[in-house]
């Protein structure tokens, strides 16, 4: 008898999830962000999260929860609960502060349910135009001419920029003092505002401000040059030879999700990343729409975090 009570039970389980997924969403989609609004994370999550919205009739709300390098929004949503209504915008940070902080609340694996890969970014280095160099090369000399009085600002601790940033000291010896910042956009203010002077970031948030001449970008930090700034050189032209630094961005849901919902939410932001004008608007933006299963994801982020765990162990850096 019990183990036909089982059986029913399961079949019934089976039948509520299968009738869950037919009617979800019947609410909003609460589509948390770890970094502030303006940033590269935002700027996606809001692209994808209008489209998404139009598909499924039902609202998607952008919720900013910065700081801590992405890890306070990611440690929300891998808490919440796995019925689909909590989705994340995940990037290269979190990869990396699986081995750059000592203690997180959260397991970037176990805790997560990958849904899809949505881009990858090239990172860029600009300057303030105030500092006298137009080259990389230039800017090497200057720094090593005045050691660890330069410095370089990013959107936090542990994000994909800092690592840049990091690589880039170990290629160069130079001797540049890191600022992180809560997100990408308080560390733009004040370049352009003068108090730092270096920065990397991906392309996206940083191009207005190139075009307008108010930044002044030395390299790109892909092997391949990108489309949007075809007169931009990458690193590896500038003399640093094999630099490769590509950050991504990709959705995931909390662990236990159903995979039904999880299919669904795959299948709707894929199709969304193959639209021509997402597309276009993410290309002018520097970024390259992706669109993968959720087992591509997943492998994706296991192999990121073992590559990243080499780089923090190499450049010493460590956040407690």
């Amino acid at each position: 008898m019990r183990n036909w009570n089982a059986l029913v039970a399961a079949i019934g389980c089976l039948i509520s999830a299968g009738v869950c997924a037919q009617s979800y969403p019947a609410k909003p989609i609460r589509f948390l962000v770890g970094f502030p609004p303006g940033g590269t994370s935002d700027i996606l999550a809001r692209t994808i999260g209008q489209k998404l919205a139009e598909a499924v009739g039902q609202q998607v709300v952008i919720e900013n929860r910065a700081g801590a390098g992405g890890n306070i929004g990611a440690e929300a949503a891998a808490k919440s609960a796995p019925d689909g209504y909590t989705i994340y915008m995940c990037t290269t940070s979190q990869a990396i502060s699986a081995s750059l902080y000592s203690k997180l609340n959260y397991d970037l694996i176990r805790d997560f349910s990958p849904i899809t890969q949505a881009v990858n970014y090239t990172n860029l280095l600009v300057v303030n135009p105030s500092l006298p160099v137009k080259s990389v090369k230039e800017l090497i000399a200057l720094a090593k001419a005045k050691p660890a009085q330069l410095n370089y600002g990013t959107a936090g601790n542990g994000t994909p920029p800092h690592m840049t940033g990091e690589l880039f000291k170990s290629y160069t010896s130079v001797k540049i003092q890191h600022v992180p910042y809560k997100g990408g956009a308080p560390a733009i203010a004040d370049l352009l505002g003068g108090q730092i002077t270096i920065m990397f970031d991906n392309v996206p948030p940083l191009l207005p401000h190139v075009q307008a001449g108010k930044m002044r970008p030395l390299a790109v930090t892909s092997l391949k040059r990108i489309t949007v700034l075809r007169d931009v050189p990458t690193l590896d032209e500038s003399g640093l030879q094999g630099f490769d630094s590509v950050a991504w961005n990709g959705v995931l849901a909390p662990a236990g999700t159903p995979k039904d919902i999880v299919a669904k939410l795959n299948a709707e932001i894929n199709r969304i990343l193959t639209q021509a004008d997402v597309r276009e608007r993410l290309a002018a933006q520097g970024a390259d729409p992706v669109g993968t299963t959720p087992e591509q994801f997943g492998t994706l982020i296991q192999s990121e975090v073992r590559k990243w765990a080499k780089v923090v162990k190499d450049s010493g850096a460590r956040v407690d």
